[in-house]
């Protein structure tokens, strides 16, 4: 009789909610103070007018961020990962710097959000609002704590909850339906490229390109055709989802602002300024509180996932690894400092501006990361069957084609305005700038199109070849030998020995002594404790004589780790041997930490034997 093995599948909705979330994290930077200011501002200013703008970005997220996701699922590499193999150095460390540009603007967002939410809460003063975000670096990562999940609930609730006031909003704010259909047709009304650029720059957002095609790498993918294949199918739907809900309330945003300050003619000059957007539903007490919680939540939530996109984006391309507190604190000082010279020369209206600057700003570092995805993406040397089909490419080509236009034409109004008003050491360092990124552009643009492409291998496989490649058999004929005049000098000296002969190597003892004598006399100083220390070295260098090897002695007087340092600069050492007893914090202080100073001092091999505290009593009984 044959056993029949029933395999259970996974119903669609559980399969589909295995992938769900890394969108999600990704939309919440769809939702920051940042947009709020090209929302409203937007409608404010131009009406309805700029909501296909809104849309058009929306569109190009979805295809842009489902581009990425594609990357990290065939590929096992982020964005970052890929420029790096792809590149060349110097192309990579412009690219590093456009995509940290756009992470510093994107926390300037965040922090000119969190200040005006604690204006608006406690009344308190817009500079002292900085030096509390600079505080909350520590503050959110102390919050960590009690749970990541709990925290990221607790602010998504909260910005659902301002979103769906806002929703409520445009229904009793009674738009024109007129308004906003024809909001849908494309025009760009005078003076409106500044505020459309932004609210492109702070839709797509190019860093949350680098974080998607990391964040999908954290499911697990089987890594055949039909499990990559599913992964990008649910990864799709996760997106289009996600962002489709960010749009409808970015939307609500600008069409309320339309019909509350547009209508009536009213110009929008600070932020504070819209949470009476939310008073017909909340009351005039009330909507300043949620309006000002919800923009320190959507600040705080987008100061997460812009953390963990500088951790993703130093990894990539420089291979550098840091402690998450210590790259938001790096983030968060770069990002502050033009709050403060704003806030300190124009105040409320300075900050307003800034934040869309910032958005602004985003949209101009878009091309640096759009154009090596689509790249990626339709390679098939490294998509395989996934690579992307005609329309796709066509789709996207016209999409990057659109961001650099719409930037290009923003750069070259600004140039000329700034030659109009004849600030030409100003045009012209802008314009040098421009060149320069100009060229960058060019060779990522065009270089795969000649032949430029590569293939990539685990980052894991190519530095160890080249390792492999650089192993070269270590010549020591000389070691040096740091003795303590302690019972623990018998494990360093047995190390030493068996290295020596193992080499066929020459040794020299070396012992620094530590007495009061020498801060007063200096080298010439002389006492028992040093005279004790000369006689025990040469003792020991006799009776290691006695078994055939070529033995010195180095004996002077003074700080332990200086005077090694000097010696072995000075001298023809190949290799070091100390001892070290790994002392920690208290001990570290009391008894110092010689081999630590010395190692990060010296450029040639250290060999650390780690020894016990011995003492005689201890040596008797053997142990």
């Amino acid at each position: 009789m044959e056993a029949k093995v029933q395999v259970r599948k996974k119903g669609w909705f559980k399969r589909l909610f295995a992938f769900i979330g890394p969108a999600y994290l990704v939309s919440v930077g769809y939702m920051d103070p940042g947009n709020w200011a090209t929302d409203i501002e937007g409608g404010a200013r131009f009406g309805y007018a700029l909501i296909w703008v809104l849309l058009m970005s929306n569109l190009m997220a979805v295809l842009l961020q489902t581009l990425s996701a594609r990357l990290g699922i065939v590929t096992g590499y982020d964005l970052a990962q890929g420029c790096k193999r792809e590149y060349p150095k110097n192309v990579n460390y412009g690219l590093w710097i456009s995509a940290e540009i756009a992470i510093a603007a994107t926390d300037l967002a965040e922090v000119l959000g969190t200040i005006i939410g604690l204006n608006l809460l406690f009344g308190l003063p817009l500079l002292w609002g900085c030096a509390v975000t600079l505080l909350d670096t520590f503050l959110l990562l102390a919050i960590h704590r009690l749970g990541v999940r709990k925290m990221e609930a607790f602010i998504v609730m909260l910005i659902a909850t301002i979103g769906f006031s806002f929703l409520i909003e445009l229904f009793l704010s009674e738009p024109s339906t007129a308004g906003i259909l024809s909001g849908f047709i494309p025009t760009l009304p005078s003076g409106s490229l500044y505020i459309a650029i932004g609210i492109i720059g702070a839709t797509v957002m190019p860093h949350n390109l680098y974080l998607h095609s990391s964040l999908v790498q954290s499911r697990a993918i089987s890594s055949t055709f039909t499990g990559k294949n599913e992964a990008c199918k649910y990864n799709l739907i996760d997106s289009a989802v996600a962002l489709n809900a960010a749009f409808f309330v970015n939307a609500a945003i600008l069409i309320v602002s339309a019909a509350t300050f547009f209508s009536r003619g009213m110009v929008v000059t600070e932020i504070e300024q819209a949470h009476h957007l939310l008073e017909p539903i909340l009351g005039s007490s009330i909507a300043p509180i949620a309006f000002a919680l919800a923009l320190i939540a959507a600040g705080q939530s987008s100061t997460l996932t812009g953390t963990i996109t500088g951790q993703i984006i130093m990894e990539g391309f420089l291979n550098i690894k840091l402690r998450p507190w210590l790259r938001r604190l790096i983030t968060r000082s770069i990002a502050i400092l033009p709050a403060v010279i704003v806030i300190a020369i124009s105040g409320k209206g300075g900050t307003y501006q800034l934040l869309i600057f910032s958005q602004v700003l985003l949209s101009l570092q878009l091309p640096f990361a759009v154009i090596p995805l689509i790249h990626f993406t339709s390679d098939k040397k490294k998509m395989g069957l996934f690579a992307n089909k005609l329309w796709v490419k066509i789709l996207s080509w016209f999409v990057a084609a659109i961001i650099v236009t719409l930037n290009m034409k923003l750069a070259l109004d600004e140039i000329f305005s700034l030659y109009d008003t004849q600030s030409w050491y100003i045009s012209i360092g802008v314009s040098l700038l421009l060149t320069s990124l100009l060229i960058l552009l060019g060779y990522i643009t065009f270089a795969p199109f000649f032949g430029h492409e590569k293939e990539w291998e685990s980052g894991a496989v190519s530095i160890s070849k080249k390792i492999a490649q650089q192993i070269k058999p270590l010549k020591i004929g000389h070691i040096g030998v740091a003795l303590e005049y302690t019972d623990s000098d018998k494990e360093i000296i047995s190390s030493a020995v068996s290295m020596a002969r193992l080499h066929k190597a020459n040794i020299t003892l070396i012992h620094i002594s530590e007495s009061p004598t020498v801060f007063v006399h200096g080298q010439d100083s002389s006492s028992l404790h040093i005279r004790e220390d000369s006689a025990y070295l040469l003792e020991l260098a006799r009776e290691i004589e006695d078994r055939d090897l070529p033995v010195e002695t180095y004996h002077c007087a003074g700080n332990p780790s200086k005077e090694i340092i000097n010696f072995v600069n000075d001298s023809d050492l190949d290799l070091l041997i100390m001892g070290s007893h790994g002392h920690q914090t208290l001990q570290a202080i009391v008894f110092g930490k010689t081999a630590d100073a010395v190692r990060a001092a010296v450029n040639i091999p250290i060999l650390t034997v780690r020894v016990g505290t011995y003492t005689v009593e201890k040596a008797q009984k053997g142990v």
